[in-house]
């Protein structure tokens, strides 16, 4: 968080009143680093006996007998003896400072109350400015140190922290909703995805469910994309080590790619982007300035070396589809360009029911080129400047975000909450004034003469795996009709109403709805409660009377409500709910 921000202080306070709790009650384990964070914050330990979440009480209730004593924090600058000295015994302490000291910036101390430590500082004035009331230790987990799995395995103290009670309560209230909402619980619970220990961590299995959804998904992108002039082309998993050299991901981005192939004397590496690929095509279509903008889209299967600690379900994987296209155009159809690309992002919010969002614009540090960034100054500056313009003039909101835009050029990353409050990040649009120079992409203007192209990256579904995930989340498995896996359960009441069932079934299927049949011996009861586990948006009761005036009464899952409906116009109205996709 930012250090200057009033709650991010309130929270690194916290998180030194923790360390110096934790001391107190274990003065033989060594404390690390303690930084606020979205919500609360966190401090590190190495423990020599272990603790669990039992003994977070416990340390609760010695941080608030401290915080009566603590007033405000002492800042004090110290010699590398002399911080040597103070942490003589705790390796981790030292090994920050010698890295302060390679920098060759300040080591500074922060004391509060008989508590002092390493720290760059960002606190409270005043430490009873904290409202003590509005903390909570929230959970313990491991950690390794710096994040590095080479390193040890810390013990890592989450905490949460609000100005008020109320606010505090709020955020508990919502991560007990956000728990019931748990992609990976539903996940397995709706049967659209498994994990298996034989394919390998990271590596989702989509289960039927989980592809029907995915159809749906292309379907839309791809209707979407054909009405906005994007071409379909498809590429391979795999490329020789020399393209991935020419594109620069191999010096920028090597550390996110899997261990390269020896095969036939050369190396091969699995896909990590399909962009490499897309600019190849680009370049075997010889085009000139009247085929500009050129926009090639592609469902593409990417490979990244997630570290096991960073997966999480379908929302951090190793194997991802994602919604990817570049698009190349000249300088003067950029802002346009641009501009279309985030008006496809409102359309997609406001047929998921995206209430919420805004546009994390990332640009370069310019004391990092060369390093991260791209060595062309003039160029960031242009570019940053061409995709400010478009935003403001579109009056989207955004962010401004130093120092996180992609190697080749700036980028937007966008923000979405789902409709329980919780934020993720979803989808990209980047722009690339880099990379066509290194594979030569030109096209012929309209002088004749060659010219490079920009480039931009875009995906406005991000990837299947985390845009299912989040819509697993924001709908609570209750998908819409139209993106339901199964959208509709004939339920039989007896033996003598299967036959008309089975005919029903068949109709429905006839038509292009998702419809499944039961006509087990089970109880109606028993048949309408699996339905509503399996969040089916309608059920289709059939008994004495359905059959007798060839109806069904249809009950809706969103409504509630129960109505006879002749199978024409159920269809009628099944197909009306698909192309409108609600």
């Amino acid at each position: 968080m930012d250090s200057n921000d009033k709650l991010a202080k309130m929270r690194h306070s916290l998180a030194h009143l923790l360390a110096a709790a934790v001391l107190e009650l274990h003065p033989d384990a060594l404390n690390t680093i303690g930084p606020a964070i979205e919500n609360g914050f966190y401090y590190d330990f190495d423990f020599v006996s272990p603790i669990s979440d039992k003994d977070l009480k416990e340390i609760e209730k010695k941080m608030k007998k401290i915080y009566n004593g603590w007033k405000g924090f002492e800042h004090k600058e110290v010699s590398p003896s002399e911080s040597r000295a103070l942490f003589t015994d705790n390796p981790y302490k030292l090994e920050l400072i010698d890295e302060i000291v390679a920098k060759k910036e300040p080591i500074t101390l922060y004391t509060a109350g008989k508590f002092t430590d390493l720290c760059r500082g960002g606190h409270v004035d005043n430490m009873q400015d904290v409202n003590i009331d509005a903390f909570k230790l929230s959970h313990i987990a491991g950690a390794y140190w710096r994040g590095d799995e080479k390193n040890k395995m810390l013990t890592r103290i989450y905490g949460l922290a609000f100005e008020t009670r109320e606010e505090l309560e709020n955020y508990e209230k919502q991560q007990i909703e956000a728990e019931k909402r748990d992609h990976r619980k539903l996940g397995r619970e709706l049967k659209i995805f498994v994990f298996d220990e034989d394919t390998g961590p990271g590596l989702p299995l989509w289960l039927p469910n989980g592809a029907i959804i995915i159809e749906e998904l292309e379907k839309l992108a791809k209707e979407t994309e054909f009405e906005a002039g994007y071409q379909r082309v498809r590429t391979p998993h795999i490329a020789k080590e020399s393209m991935y050299i020419k594109s620069g991901h191999l010096p920028y981005y090597q550390e996110s790619m899997f261990p390269p192939m020896e095969y036939e004397g050369g190396k091969y590496y699995l896909k990590a982007m399909n962009c490499p690929h897309h600019h190849k095509i680009f370049a075997a279509m010889h085009p000139s300035y009247k085929d500009l903008p050129l926009r090639l889209a592609e469902y593409g299967t990417v490979y990244r070396q997630e570290k096991s600690g960073e997966l999480f379900g379908i929302m951090r994987t190793r194997s991802m589809q994602m919604n990817d296209a570049h698009i190349y155009c000249s300088k003067d159809q950029f802002a346009e360009e641009f501009r279309q690309v985030n008006e496809m992002y409102l359309k997609y919010f406001k047929i998921f029911g995206i209430e919420k969002y805004q546009m994390r614009f990332s640009t370069h540090d310019p004391a990092r080129l060369g390093e991260k960034y791209v060595d062309e100054p003039l160029l960031w500056i242009e570019t940053e400047k061409m995709v400010r313009d478009v935003l403001v003039e579109s009056k989207i909101p955004y962010v401004e975000i130093a120092n996180e835009a992609a190697f080749y050029g700036p980028k937007i990353d966008v923000e979405v909450w789902s409709a329980i409050g919780r934020e993720f990040t979803l989808a990209t649009n980047q722009v690339d004034f880099s990379v066509p120079k290194r594979f030569d992409l030109n096209y012929v203007n309209a002088k004749g003469e060659k010219e490079t192209p920009l480039c931009i990256h875009r995906a406005p579904l991000g990837t299947h795996e985390r845009f299912i995930g989040f819509l697993i989340e924001h709908y609570a498995g209750a998908f819409p009709f139209w993106l339901s896996p199964v959208q509709i359960k004939i339920l039989s009441i007896g033996e003598t109403h299967q036959e008309y069932a089975g005919e029903v079934f068949q109709q429905l299927k006839s038509a292009g709805i998702r419809a499944e049949l039961d006509d087990s011996n089970e109880s109606l009861g028993k048949k309408i409660r699996e339905g509503k586990v399996e969040k089916v948006p309608y059920m289709a009761v059939i008994g004495d009377k359905e059959v007798g005036s060839q109806t069904v009464t249809l009950e809706s899952r969103d409504k509630g409500n129960a109505e006879t409906i002749k199978i024409a116009k159920l269809i009628e109205k099944f197909q009306k709910e698909n192309s409108g996709r609600l």
